[in-house]
């Protein structure tokens, strides 16, 4: 006996792949066709979203530095570019998520992973320094960022 399908059942396959290729291409085509559809809303919904929401300012950590021993130059400055980064993506996460979340999403999704990122980088930053020199203190008070308007 064959290990084949039988010729019916290779049908059947055939008819309800097509089929399920079908539905599928169609619902991809509406969703694609509603997606630029303006919302039904008043033009208040509209003003929030349009509404600029301002940008993320922190403090410049290159600036409040010791001398960096020249062993440690290479690391320092890569954390330091690390740092300008995380402002970038934070700053256009900021951007494209305008009227979403409620009061607090700004700094529960925004400012708050931001400062946790910054404190470890400057962590980063202080062990490097550390490892020839004597390793600053106080710098974690500049992983905080504030939203300016």
């Amino acid at each position: 006996m064959s290990r084949a399908l039988p010729k019916y059942n290779k049908r059947r396959v055939a008819v309800i792949g097509g089929a399920a290729a079908v539905a599928l291409s169609g619902a991809v085509i509406a969703g694609t066709a509603l997606a630029g559809t303006p919302a039904k809303s008043g033009g208040a919904a509209q003003a929030r979203i349009l509404a600029s929401p301002g940008t993320i300012s922190c403090p410049d950590v290159a600036a409040k530095l010791p001398a960096v021993p020249a062993s440690a130059q290479a690391e320092v400055d890569r954390n330091l570019a690390l740092l300008q980064t995380q402002i970038q993506e934070a700053d256009k996460r900021l951007h494209t998520t305008v009227g979403q979340g409620g009061p607090d999403f700004v700094n529960n999704a925004i400012l708050g992973p931001l400062k946790d990122k910054r404190t470890s980088t400057i962590d980063r930053i202080a062990i490097a320094i550390g490892r020839t020199t004597t390793k600053p203190t106080g710098l974690d008070s500049l992983a905080a960022c504030t939203l300016t308007k």
